[in-house]
């Protein structure tokens, strides 16, 4: 079994209240007992990649050793091109460790900003089927033409596209797919008993929220899917798809009653009209992120590799800024 790389820590969670604001890290406890009547609680372990500042969730039921994985990272290098699965290889090696059963692989949303281990933990696990928001299609069709993607590489790269409120289970966990627009048209959330993993729309509160000024975006919708979150009940447990901490541990989830107290751009007294204005003048000043164009190519693919070329390669294509054309 491979080491854990440094980068990639992990730890295990029960949903045991915290006392401190804003950490819901906590290190290995073994699953409660639970009466017969009490629905059972997930084992959480959040895994962070420094790299691209990424959460990484493995979900399981304790009763049945059932799980799913939330936003893999494939690790990519821009320099030298490099694809590697350092990351996903830990989640693996976490899997096994804990005799896990992967039965699902979730993505909240085409990620632009690291490439998706969900195509390779696919082939490295039982073929568990790689479940996303039903809007992706949308964003596939417009990538694709951008960057010259052919249909035939993102079509059905994706086993389950999720409605709005559908109910799945995870062995004996209930869990709710929740559609969370905002940062893009197609982003989802997945609440499992009392845990919302909500990708990038909420961040911790000393961040605030995600961005929305990508194609399909809009600070209208993240301000409804922020308090459609915020209005669940104040012990809800919302896990982040991102952290960027410039002077603290990396912090991957707060209660809803932290957020309504201390979420510097959703908490409670904050107007939409408010928000749409910070939001609007927070996106115009931030460059694009590093792998904008690489992640898109790849995510809108499912983590799938690009059909080689004739000379064996496998491309993706960046496009150039030309002030004058000649």
């Amino acid at each position: 079994m491979q080491a854990v790389p440094r980068h990639a820590r992990y730890s295990s969670i029960t949903n045991s209240p915290r006392r401190t604001l804003g950490l819901c890290r906590q290190r290995t406890r073994t699953a409660q007992r639970h009466l017969p009547t009490t629905a059972p609680k997930p084992i959480i372990h959040d895994v962070f990649e420094s790299t691209t500042g990424t959460w990484q969730y493995v979900v399981a039921d304790p009763s049945t050793s059932a799980a799913v994985i939330i936003d893999p990272v494939l690790d990519y290098d821009p320099v030298t091109q490099a694809v590697s699965t350092t990351s996903a290889d830990a989640l693996l090696a976490l899997v096994a460790d804990r005799g896990y059963r992967v039965d699902m692989i979730l993505e909240t949303h085409a990620h632009a900003d690291h490439f998706t281990a969900a195509s390779y933990l696919q082939s490295r696990l039982a073929k568990p089927p790689i479940g996303i928001g039903r809007r992706i299609g949308t964003i596939q069709s417009l990538f694709g033409q951008r960057y010259g993607v052919p249909a035939a590489e993102t079509e059905s790269v994706f086993d389950k596209l999720f409605d709005d409120n559908e109910v799945f289970r995870i062995g004996s966990l209930e869990a709710v797919a929740v559609h969370l627009p905002g940062h893009t048209p197609d982003h989802m959330g997945y609440r499992i008993g009392d845990n919302v993993f909500c990708g990038d729309s909420i961040f911790v509160a000393d961040i605030g929220t995600a961005r929305c000024d990508f194609p399909g975006g809009s600070a209208d919708d993240l301000f409804d899917s922020g308090r459609r979150l915020l209005d669940l009940p104040s012990h809800v447990k919302i896990w982040t798809g991102h952290d960027y901490p410039p002077d603290r541990a990396p912090i991957s989830c707060m209660s809803v009653e932290q957020h309504r107290m201390h979420n510097k751009h959703l908490k409670d007294g904050t107007s939409k009209q408010d928000f749409v204005a910070v939001r609007t003048e927070r996106d115009s000043s931030l460059a694009a992120p590093r792998l904008l164009h690489q992640s898109l190519q790849f995510n809108i693919r499912g983590g799938r590799l690009p059909r080689p070329t004739v000379d064996g390669y496998r491309m993706l294509h960046l496009p150039l800024r030309v002030r004058d054309v000649w």
